[in-house]
């Protein structure tokens, strides 16, 4: 029979066991996540020849940068798409984000009949894949005039998304009824009760939700490359993808175009990445 002592020492193994393979799993992980990038920006920092002579993986020298000064001068200015992007994501992060409270904060403490099966039943849009209504919003907006125009850009997602309408409502109903019927004793309505107490108690949780909308509205690319396809309205994706169409052969062009990209995303991650992770956490379902 093993003694106390064996037991708990075999324990402690298994846990330290368990504990390292985790983290190997982990760092195994982020090494798929990261190098691809870092590969991108070793590319990108090599000229033309020393790609095409050297190991792909060996790091550059010396390192140049005229494949950014190539993107951003010529016909290829980067530029405007640059600049576009930053409008696309600035309008549409506003607009999702002040649509979506307000609609959050209507299905959580507004009553009025049917909310809760229009509640679900705008959810349930979730389940219907982004590529399905392309054809239908294209042929909507052709007609309207607006093919390669900003308006076109940002109409179909202006006010507000499924999810976080969902993930809004959840955290407005978390909080404590007294909370809001002692705002309501002191004379409060509900533009005041979402504005000096519902709002400041879910600053994390739209902080997170800040940063997802970026995130994804930075990534866009099937509605961008659908609607303003041509060069006037084109945004980053759209932009480096036309980009490698036109320059195939020059990898090193392609990927300063990818690293111009992704770079303002890499560095919100690692400044705001506990908020990102927070959004993580949907209440329960109610």
């Amino acid at each position: 029979m093993r003694s106390p002592e064996t037991a708990s020492r075999k324990a402690i193994r298994l846990r330290r066991l368990s504990l390292a393979a985790t983290y190997a799993m982990l760092l195994a992980g982020a090494a798929i996540m990261v190098v691809p990038f870092a590969y991108s920006v070793v590319t990108s920092l090599k000229s033309p020849e020393q790609f095409a002579s050297t190991d792909p993986l060996a790091f550059p020298a010396p390192v140049t940068g005229e494949n950014y000064s190539a993107l951003f001068s010529g016909d290829r200015d980067f530029t405007v798409p640059l600049a576009v992007t930053v409008q696309v994501v600035a309008v549409l992060t506003v607009g999702q984000v002040v649509c979506s409270v307000l609609a959050a904060y209507a299905f959580a403490r507004l009553r009025f009949p049917g909310r809760r099966a229009l509640f679900w039943a705008y959810v349930a849009t979730l389940m219907v894949p982004p590529i399905v209504t392309v054809i239908p919003l294209f042929s909507m907006f052709s007609q309207l005039g607006l093919r390669n125009t900003f308006a076109g850009l940002v109409a179909p997602f202006l006010l507000g998304s499924p999810y976080a309408i969902f993930l809004l409502r959840q955290n407005f109903q978390a909080i404590p009824q007294e909370v809001l019927d002692a705002a309501t004793l002191d004379g409060a309505g509900h533009w005041r009760t979402l504005r000096s107490i519902v709002l400041p108690m879910n600053r994390p949780i739209l902080a997170a939700l800040t940063l997802i909308t970026v995130v994804s509205q930075w990534n866009a690319f099937l509605w961008p490359s659908v609607i303003a396809p041509g060069r006037t309205w084109s945004v980053l994706t759209v932009a480096t993808q036309a980009l490698q169409e036109e320059r195939s052969g020059n990898w090193t062009l392609v990927m300063a175009a990818t690293t111009v990209a992704l770079a303002p995303l890499v560095v919100l991650f690692l400044a705001f990445n506990r908020q990102i992770v927070a959004a993580l956490g949907i209440g329960d379902v109610r």
